[in-house]
């Protein structure tokens, strides 16, 4: 995801299908994709979105995602009307807070985000989770998503391109506790790619996930 700054992660090399460091102010994307390509491709506390969330589903084996206080998520990205990008929408959104929530549970392989997260993009979160384990962090702060954009291809492929501001999000250390506070740098706006399949529970499920730190596209 390229979220969060990148000290944790500094000795870390993650796939370009994961495309996954640490924190607000980081360093470039490795993914070595440019923002015009990403674009293109077809092409705890939460804020409540303007989208539904999944968790309001009446599906039972739906995880629960509950998160401390000290973080918060808005999603500025209001319903489309369509039913099926709408689904991804929302599925999106749980995704998002899934890794935190593993993080936030020091547990790799947390049944979370592996509900929302499969194949590439499964190992990478894998992976960059492990990171925070090792060093005994995890998040804090605010997180705001915006600029979405969703193309339904068929009956059971999506693509969602997003824009993240990590601004006000930090890593927070857990033994001695404390939070890593970073300054906001063009860094800290991140243009992310995912492309995602309807699994056989009805899941909007990411496959590959692309990023660029320090987007043109996501800057205020």
């Amino acid at each position: 995801m390229n979220r969060r700054r990148p000290t944790l992660l500094a000795a870390l090399t993650l796939t370009a299908a994961a495309a996954l460091t640490l924190s607000a102010c980081g360093s470039d994307d490795s993914s070595g994709k440019g923002a015009d390509e990403i674009a293109g491709a077809d092409t705890g506390s939460s804020t409540p979105s303007a989208s539904p969330t999944a968790t309001d589903s009446a599906e039972p084996d739906r995880p629960k995602i509950d998160l401390p206080a000290d973080l918060s998520y808005t999603f500025d990205w209001p319903k489309t009307g369509d039913k099926d990008k709408d689904a991804v929408l929302a599925d999106s959104e749980q995704s998002i807070k899934a890794v935190d929530l593993a993080i936030v549970n020091q547990d790799p392989l947390d049944k979370a985000y592996l509900y929302y997260y499969e194949g590439e993009a499964a190992a990478g979160t894998q992976e960059f989770i492990q990171a925070y384990v090792k060093e005994n962090a995890r998040v804090t702060g605010a997180y705001r998503f915006y600029d979405a954009v969703v193309n339904i291809r068929g009956n059971d492929s999506a693509s969602l391109v997003y824009c993240e501001d990590q601004g006000k999000a930090y890593d927070m250390y857990l033994k001695p506790k404390k939070i890593n506070k970073t300054p906001v740098t063009k860094n800290s706006y991140v243009l992310y790619n995912t492309q995602l399949t309807k699994n056989d529970k009805g899941v909007w499920a990411v496959q590959k996930m692309l990023s660029q730190r320090g987007s043109d596209k996501c800057q205020p």
